[in-house]
């Protein structure tokens, strides 16, 4: 059943060896960015612009 849901990605790997594995790593950059971060920060157009500057 998951095989049938997610076959072009299972055969994506396969065929050109690419993942989402740096998608994957920014996603839990910016979750432990946020959880550190955003804590009393009231400005979010900062936060964003400090978290583009830090990650890119």
């Amino acid at each position: 059943m998951i095989l049938t849901l997610n076959y072009r990605s299972v055969f994506n790997y396969f065929l050109n060896r690419s993942t989402n594995a740096s998608a994957e790593s920014f996603n839990a950059k910016v979750k432990a960015f946020r959880g550190s971060q955003f804590r009393g920060v009231r400005n979010t157009e900062y936060f964003l612009y400090r978290l583009i500057k830090l990650y890119s």
